[in-house]
């Protein structure tokens, strides 16, 4: 069964749920709205004609969010959930179902049917993953660009000290993470899951390596997991033991691997379409990726070199986030 659902956001940010009936399949369940998309039906049209029918309003601003394929006992479903930051109306409950504004925050108080779980993971994350340089040789200078980036909006860092002296490894964990914090960002340190949790951070990132060599989620739920993922395999894995996200690499060529193998968007959409968690796109990801990425079913893109190397960090932060 291939159903669409919404994600509705509001002007004050708070996420609109309804509530299943008692007598339909997963009542009293609460849901981001939608319906079954008709045989023949554009996904974006069934999207408009369920809002319409269910809420009384219009989307006029929207974007693909994730896909979710999801087996139940009795039946399988393909939830095929759009972002909706714009819509003309006043929600309201057409067929009688209650409805509900919430703050994304509280998305995990409710009960969902678990085809929606993955989608409150989608929500929680930004669209944008930065990822720090391996090689942080001028501290004063890295940390500035950092501030930058955080005051231009962004909300999720990945540090990787992989060439970093362990006299340095501390400093800079500590003070990313307390400038991080300070603007409201969540950092995951690419190290070993002890290693992050020693320092506080609020999640870890796995590499490709580490990864494959877990055999259960290495942390809580209360922390961040995240994963690199280059294949199928891998982002099988990252499924399999509970991340919260995954990192594809890489899509398109980049400066500095100029040579290498890259997935392309058909392949990478493929390969997203196969999990059940959000995943970034890496690999070449200028602003004007963006909406192909999302396009294509990608959480967001993962960044690099066009933030850290850029002139005008705080430009470049903010035409990702246009």
């Amino acid at each position: 069964m291939h159903v669409v659902a919404a994600a509705i956001r509001d002007s004050r940010g708070r996420i609109l749920l309804t509530k299943r009936h008692d007598h339909v399949h997963q009542g009293g369940l609460w849901e981001f709205p939608g319906g079954k998309v008709e045989a023949g039906e554009d996904v974006y049209a069934a999207l408009k004609r369920e809002l319409h029918e269910e809420l009384g309003i219009t989307p006029d601003s929207a974007r693909p969010l994730i896909r979710v394929k999801h087996d139940y006992d009795d039946r399988s479903v393909l939830l095929d959930v759009w972002y909706v930051n714009g819509f003309k109306g006043e929600a309201h409950g057409r067929e009688g179902q209650p409805l509900e504004w919430t703050n994304i925050e509280q998305l995990t108080d409710y009960t969902f049917p678990e085809a929606n779980l993955p989608v409150i993971k989608a929500l929680q994350l930004p669209p944008v993953y930065l990822i720090s340089q391996s090689s942080i040789k001028d501290k004063a200078v890295f940390f500035k660009q950092l501030e930058t980036a955080l005051q231009a909006g962004i909300k999720l860092v990945q540090l990787r000290l992989k060439d970093t002296q362990d006299a340095d490894f501390s400093e800079l964990a500590s003070e990313t993470l307390i400038r991080c914090h300070a603007h409201g960002a969540s950092l995951l340190l690419n190290a070993d899951p002890d290693i992050a949790m020693r320092f506080g951070m609020d999640g870890v990132h796995l590499s490709s390596d580490r990864l494959m060599a877990l055999t259960t989620r290495p942390l809580g739920q209360d922390k961040w997991v995240a994963a690199s993922c280059h294949d199928a395999r891998e982002l099988a894995q990252a499924v399999r033991i509970g991340a919260d996200f995954a990192v594809l690499s890489p899509v398109l060529p980049t400066k500095s691997h100029p040579g290498a193998e890259t997935l392309g968007w058909k392949n990478f959409s493929a390969l997203v379409d196969e999990v059940t968690i959000p995943v970034f796109a890496l690999g070449g990801m200028d602003s004007q990726q963006l909406p192909i990425a999302h396009n294509n079913g990608a959480q967001g893109v993962a960044v690099l070199s066009p933030v850290w190397d850029s002139d005008d960090i705080e430009q470049t932060v903010r035409e990702y986030l246009a």
